[in-house]
């Protein structure tokens, strides 16, 4: 079990925005903690957690975006690589080192849960620069229904452009939010052209510890391994997962042209 590293911001260190009042008391679910997966080797682009944004590694922009986001204790970053760690340090973030053969973003916060104490995890993706406190919001909004809800995640209008599009996951729900399933086929088939709305998911997912603890301890599922899609181990093995709508979508770092267009969006923010 590795510690965590505790570090004190730098002076006159700020956060790109001021933070914003959760729309929604969250008290009542406990302890909030934010990891942070920062992969280092990244398959479809290689070191994206340390390529730079406007002068800034793109790791930077996510911490801060998570640090202004008022409803987590703690923000911390799951590193696999000393250039990762020693940017932490630069930086004050707290951060744990993980074990560079773990497979997941999730295997990776489980590491960190097994010193870091919490009633809810977020999984904050390391790729992930314009999360703001509304997505958080609308993640923790279903774990106020009850203790039933065990994991949840967020969804959001699919562009026309995307429906077809495997990159970008689509999700069905139950009328009640209950997540039926997630492809990165066109779900669902539209037979007779009755338009139906298409949703788009956002890869944020917040854990209660309990089902955290389980998740891990399960084998890739076959609908996982055909798809690619972790959160499809979670429905095969009967974990209750809800999905909560936003209104607007982010951007995932994955490839030369994400970089450019969170740039461009970024340079625009801060005019």
């Amino acid at each position: 079990m590795l510690p965590v590293v505790y570090r004190n911001r730098p002076v006159g260190a700020k956060p790109i925005t001021a933070p914003v009042a959760p729309s929604s008391d969250f008290s009542s679910l406990g302890r909030i903690v934010a990891v942070i997966p920062a992969r280092l080797a990244s398959t479809r682009l290689p070191r994206k957690v340390v390529r730079p944004l406007l002068g800034r590694p793109l790791l930077h922009w996510v911490v801060e975006a998570a640090q202004c986001c008022p409803q987590f204790q703690q923000v911390i970053v799951a590193v696999d690589s000393d250039e990762v760690a020693e940017l932490c340090e630069q930086q004050g973030w707290h951060y744990q080192r993980t074990d560079p053969e773990l497979p997941s973003g999730t295997d990776r916060m489980y590491a960190v849960a097994q010193s870091v104490p919490a009633d809810l995890y977020v999984n904050v993706q390391g790729d992930e620069p314009l999360l703001e406190p509304a997505h958080i919001d609308a993640l923790l909004r279903p774990f106020l229904l009850g203790s039933h809800v065990e994991v949840s995640t967020v969804k959001t209008p699919c562009s026309a452009a995307n429906i077809t599009n495997p990159n970008a996951v689509k999700v069905v729900t139950a009328s009640d939010g209950r997540a039926l399933y997630f492809s990165r086929a066109t779900i669902p088939y539209d037979r007779d052209g009755t338009h139906p709305p298409y949703w788009k998911h956002l890869g944020l997912y917040a854990y209660r510890r309990a089902a955290l603890l389980r998740f891990a301890g399960l084998h890739p599922t076959a609908l996982e391994q055909t798809e690619r899609l972790e959160q499809l181990r979670l429905l095969e093995n009967g974990l209750s997962l809800y999905v909560e709508a936003v209104d607007f979508d982010t951007v995932g770092v994955d490839t030369e042209e994400d970089l450019l267009r969170v740039e461009a969006l970024l340079a625009g923010r801060e005019r």
